[in-house]
Order: structure tokens, then C-alpha cells, then sequence
């Protein structure tokens, strides 16, 4: 069944389907609601505001229209809403992706000054997102990680495509520019080691 049929089946009373449509979407929903706690070291209420973003879905679902959204992008501006009104709460002013999640680990074969290198670039570019303000973050997490088109980004964020295209160019100039140092100073010590 479609997203559509469910969400009518649902609402004609077959409310049991809904679990259905909550899996469909708790992993999304989970990793995307921790990206944004993580900074704010609330990672551990992600649980809690995800389930809290679902039910707050359910209870609104009769005032869901297809024609103004998809279901998944409804959905994504409820959690991101559900997350901004708690980090309010909590006084937290940034939403970040420092340490989120898991390690990537690395092969067997891997040798370990490569897999410390490897979390290192990866660390660096989550404090480079880390950094970027809260729209620009969001938009770059919806794309990147979650891999949205850009009509649901500037649906869920509230902004126009046009405006979400500039939100990702300058998260991404952003992000580009406060990596340059690393990304260049082992290209010039290998030119310097050359010229020995």
C-alpha cells in the first residue's frame, strides 16, 4: 500500500495501519531528530521526540492534505518542529551533528593510522556543519543524510526551492571553507617534501 491509501485507510478507522507508516519512516525520522539533539548533548531524548513526533502526526492526521505535502515531508516538519520547540526549552541555541551516532568502522585490512585519519576528516566535517546556522544545517542534513529532493527541503523548512538552492550553496561554501586548512596543509607538506 501506498502512503495515500494508508492514510486514507486510516482515517476511514483502521487506525492500526498507522504502525505501518511508522515504520516506514521511524529510522528516518529517529536519525534525523538525533543529527539535531546532538550538539545540545540531548542525543539521548531522540527516542522520546521521535515517538512524540508520530504521535503528534496521528493526532493531526485528519488536517493532512495531500495536495500541500507528501506525508514524509509533513512528517519531517513536525519532528523538526517538535525538536526546535525542546532545544528552546532547554535554551539551547545550536542543533549540531558533533559525534552523531556511530563510528565508521573501518576494514580488517585497514591499517590504524588510516581509520584514525578516517575519523578525523569525519569529525572535522561535523564540526564544520556544527557551525553552520540552524537553516543551513537543517537544509544540508535533509539532503545529505536524508537524501530529500529539494521541493520537500523547502517545504519542511518553509522556504521556497530558490531559497533552499542558496541555503545549500552557502552551508556548502561554508563548510568547504572552514576545511581548506586541512584539506591543504597535507598537499603542501607532500609539495615541501618534494622540493628536499
Amino acid at each position: 500500500m501506498t502512503d495515500s491509501q494508508l492514510i486514507r485507510e486510516i482515517k476511514d478507522g483502521n487506525v492500526e495501519l498507522y504502525s505501518e507508516l511508522m515504520q516506514r519512516y521511524e529510522r528516518k525520522i529517529f536519525t534525523f531528530v538525533f543529527h539535531m539533539l546532538k550538539s545540545a548533548g540531548l542525543e539521548a531524548m531522540a527516542d522520546d521526540l521521535c515517538q512524540e513526533s508520530f504521535y503528534k502526526a496521528y493526532r493531526s492526521l485528519s488536517t493532512f492534505r495531500e495536495v500541500e505535502a507528501s506525508f514524509s515531508t509533513w512528517l519531517y516538519t513536525i519532528a523538526r518542529n517538535t525538536v526546535l520547540s525542546e532545544l528552546r526549552r532547554h535554551k539551547h541555541v545550536k542543533v549540531s551533528l558533533e559525534q552523531s551516532g556511530h563510528t565508521p568502522q573501518a576494514a580488517s585490512e585497514t591499517l590504524p593510522e588510516q581509520t584514525v585519519l578516517r575519523n578525523e576528516k569525519v569529525s572535522m566535517v561535523r564540526r564544520a556543519i556544527n557551525n553552520l546556522p540552524e537553516k543551513q544545517r537543517s537544509a544540508l542534513i535533509l539532503r545529505e543524510y536524508d537524501q530529500l529532493d529539494y521541493q520537500e527541503i523547502a517545504n519542511i523548512l518553509g522556504q521556497t526551492v530558490s531559497a533552499v538552492k542558496s541555503l545549500l550553496f552557502r552551508a556548502r561554501a561554508s563548510v568547504r571553507m572552514q576545511l581548506e586548512p586541512y584539506v591543504l596543509d597535507p598537499i603542501l607538506t607532500d609539495i615541501e617534501g618534494m622540493n628536499r
